[in-house]
């Protein structure tokens, strides 16, 4: 039997099935060139997304406003307008000098001034009993532990007892426990006892004293402490509250 030539092959397969094989073939490529030429046309690159355009849109607002305000004449401040502009709230705070701080503390309240420069010893001698407000301390004339409101500052009977600062006295009496108590406003809250003294006293109530004034003298007329040696119980009191004359005697 003869062969059919090659061509006769290729002509019978398109003349049957190969025809429509071929067709599906070219409808494919057709297809997938389009969907990638849609997609070129339509699909943005990356990277260029929304932040791009926005920045380039506002690179065009930025160009049209620097374009009206050359338009209207108007100028940029210079680099050294800005520093001096800058500058001012500085120099407006650097204004407050030493000085101002000094007046600041010279206005300072009364009692603190006074408790800066301290107070004068009312009489000389040693501390024989300490200021003990919350710790209690054995009284051997009571024979119990108690506290002490002042401190006792041994002298010899008759020793002279001075104000310690300049005040006003407001009170002179005779305390059941204490004695022969005189009592002194220094202002600002600050009132100096002296207790514990003779009969015969030098100043009165309303008397204006001055650091060093004579106001008595050491006796023995507190029954409270009638056991210990012969002293001057002195005290300090701020706005009505004990507080140790340690702190502010010099």
């Amino acid at each position: 039997m003869r062969q059919k030539p090659s061509q006769h092959k290729l002509g019978d397969f398109l003349e049957g099935k190969g025809f429509y094989i071929v067709l599906f073939l070219c409808v494919a490529a057709i297809g997938i060139s389009g969907y990638f030429l849609f997609r070129g046309l339509f699909v943005q690159p990356e990277g260029f997304g929304s932040e791009s355009l926005s920045a380039v849109s506002g690179q065009a607002e930025m160009t049209q406003e620097d374009a009206a305000g050359a338009a209207a004449g108007e100028t940029d401040p210079s680099p050294g307008e800005e520093g001096t502009a800058a500058a001012l709230p500085q120099r407006e705070e650097e204004t407050a000098s030493p000085g101002d701080t000094g007046e600041a503390q010279a206005e300072q309240p009364e009692e603190e001034a006074a408790a800066s420069s301290g107070y004068v010893w009312p009489v000389e001698g040693s501390v024989d009993r300490d200021f003990s407000l919350e710790v209690f301390a054995y009284d051997e004339t009571m024979g119990d532990w108690r506290t002490h409101e002042g401190i006792d500052i041994a002298a010899e009977i008759g020793a002279p007892v001075a104000a310690c600062a300049k005040g006003t006295v407001t009170d002179v009496s005779t305390d059941d426990m204490m004695g022969v108590t005189i009592t002194v406003d220094h202002g600002g809250g600050m009132e100096s006892l002296y207790a514990n003294l003779a009969e015969s006293v030098n100043v009165q109530p309303g008397t204006e004293v001055e650091a060093g004034t004579v106001l008595g003298a050491v006796g023995t007329s507190a029954i409270a402490e009638s056991a210990s040696p012969s002293h001057l119980h002195f005290a300090l009191r701020e706005y009505g509250v004990m507080i140790d004359p340690l702190n502010y005697l010099h």
